[in-house]
């Protein structure tokens, strides 16, 4: 959390306004947010309720939507702020995606990042985030996606920005990236409602070849022993809550 608030803080050339909103948490996260934010909310909801919370109690123009464990790259919000000023038909900005952490599985992601030139839109003009309503509520997977996607069916652009945003990974292991998306899938099925196909609003080429694989072959055999570690604790998740809910 403290990273990335500081991150916030630390833009060039632009005087950003943090919102942040806390789901309750029972750590330090309220007081850690004091320090840094403008404004500190507290919204039990899942994470669309409490997105839609902090761009509505935001003032500006433009709405960035982060997570606690996200670094902004120093330039990112300027870089933002004069793209949607020179284009009035921009709605939205993806943001690459890079990965750091220790150990082993977390040099395994960042690799994945590498591969994929993964990132979702998190920069908005906000009168294109009102147009459509903000964050789907009833959404709990592929929320990122959708949203875009609707913002792009109102006849908004959606641009790509140079600048980059980093994911903590923190030390992930097996177990963790298990157990993290076992939980996301209980949740998952509480929320059965699947978001349309979503349309490409970026094109961008992806940077899997066999060669890429190559160079980097223990990642690459870890990366696939975590990525069918994950997808076994969505399922997990899934059919657990499966159960519970049939009694």
């Amino acid at each position: 959390m403290e990273a990335c608030l500081r991150s916030l803080r630390a833009q060039a050339g632009t005087a950003a306004e943090v919102v942040v909103v806390d789901g309750g948490s029972g750590d330090a996260t309220r007081e850690i947010a004091k320090v840094f934010a403008d404004r500190v909310l507290v919204h039990a909801g899942e994470r669309n309720a409490q997105r839609n919370a902090g761009w509505r109690a935001a003032r500006g123009r433009v709405v960035a939507f982060l997570d606690s464990d996200m670094v902004l790259d120093p330039g990112a919000a300027t870089e933002a702020s004069t793209a949607f000023c020179q284009d009035p038909g921009l709605g939205g900005l993806v943001v690459p995606e890079y990965a750091f952490g220790a150990g082993f599985f977390a040099r395994c992601r960042a690799h994945e990042r590498r591969l994929t030139a993964r990132g979702s839109a998190r920069f908005f003009r906000r009168s294109a985030v009102e147009l459509a309503g903000g964050f789907d509520e009833s959404l709990y997977g592929c929320d990122d996606g959708e949203f875009a996607e609707r913002i792009a069916a109102d006849g908004w652009t959606i641009g790509r920005l140079d600048a980059a945003v980093g994911r903590d990974e923190g030390r992930l292991s097996l177990g963790r990236a298990f157990a993290k998306k076992r939980s996301y899938g209980r949740k998952l099925y509480e929320y059965p409602q699947l978001p349309r196909q979503e349309r490409r609003t970026v094109d961008h080429p992806s940077l899997v070849t066999p060669a890429r694989l190559a160079k980097a072959p223990a990642l690459t055999v870890g990366l696939a022993l975590l990525k069918a570690v994950e997808v076994g604790g969505v399922l997990c998740g899934m059919a657990e809550q499966r159960r519970a809910q049939r009694g």
